[in-house]
């Protein structure tokens, strides 16, 4: 059994695109090419991968698509891992970064390593939690920053996309952000356990997840009243404002509307890791630099 990669992202495309011919346009191929692709793909594993009207995954399809995410997405990182360690160094870089990632101390530090290389062309993209690892592994960026709420000094629990060098960037309290008008505003602490009857903002691009407030607080259900999949931390506030639901946040400055009042229990902050590729250099590793480790602990 070959399990040709070509076959397989063939097989990817189609079955998330539910169609031969959309498969087809995105990959630059003809349609007679994917037909051929995916019948030589289910030639290799003697089974049907997909049914055909209309176009979706047959039960060995459900399950070799479990494995080709992981399987395509370490093929990427090999190759841009590769690319990285023989490439020239260039004056540019792309940086990721979840929405809770672009830190105060963060901003800071990147505005001075732009005064000290005036000529490097900086793209930031605000990118969800499941996106940022992925990217970066498969070279579609230089770099990338996430967040998180873990243990004190306890690293980020990150996707499997390949290997990756993690820098700690910061850690910082955790707050329980709520409405100004309510009940709990005026309170020193709150424990998360005592909220988890509360309706909370689903909002996972954003706030901390409700399935990690669930980890750190089981069986809290931690209901959700509202889903909100934006990265806009100014309509997120407007949500909290409006009496949608709480969120959990990092001490953030100059949302409308809420207050913010410390996290007690579980003993819990927001975490910020810098993720960079293994062979780094250039601008990236300058990056790294200066997004080191003593900021952690501190704002």
């Amino acid at each position: 059994m070959r399990m040709d990669p070509h076959l397989l992202r063939t097989f990817v495309t189609v079955a998330r695109r539910g169609s031969f011919s959309a498969a087809a346009a995105e990959l630059g191929y003809t349609q007679s090419a994917v037909s051929q692709h995916i019948a030589a793909l289910e030639a290799d594993l003697s089974a049907v991968l997909l049914r055909r009207r209309p176009v979706l995954p047959t039960e060995a399809g459900r399950l070799l698509l479990e494995h080709a995410g992981p399987l395509l997405l370490r093929l990427d990182a090999a190759r841009a891992d590769v690319a990285r360690l023989v490439a020239e160094p260039t004056g540019r870089l792309t940086v990721g970064a979840t929405p809770l990632a672009l830190t105060p101390e963060v901003a800071h530090r990147l505005a001075g390593l732009r005064a000290a290389h005036p000529r490097w062309e900086v793209t930031i993209r605000v990118l969800d939690r499941d996106a940022v690892p992925a990217a970066v592994s498969s070279g579609a960026l230089d770099a990338g920053l996430t967040d998180g709420m873990t243990a004190p000094n306890d690293p980020l629990s990150l996707p499997e996309t390949g290997p990756l060098a993690v820098t700690a960037v910061s850690e910082r309290p955790l707050h329980v952000t709520l409405p100004t008008t309510h009940p709990l505003a005026t309170r020193a602490g709150l424990r998360l356990p005592d909220l988890a009857d509360a309706y909370w903002l689903d909002a996972p691009a954003t706030a901390i997840p409700l399935t990690h407030l669930r980890t750190a607080c089981p069986p809290g259900p931690f209901r959700a009243r509202l889903r909100y999949e934006a990265t806009d931390l100014h309509g997120l506030a407007l949500l909290i404002a409006a009496g949608e639901g709480l969120a959990l946040l990092p001490a953030l400055g100059g949302l409308p509307g809420v207050t913010q009042v410390p996290l007690r229990a579980p003993r819990s902050t927001h975490r910020v890791e810098l993720l960079t590729g293994g062979a780094t250099h250039g601008p990236a590793a300058a990056l790294r630099e200066a997004l080191a480790s003593p900021a952690v602990g501190g704002g």
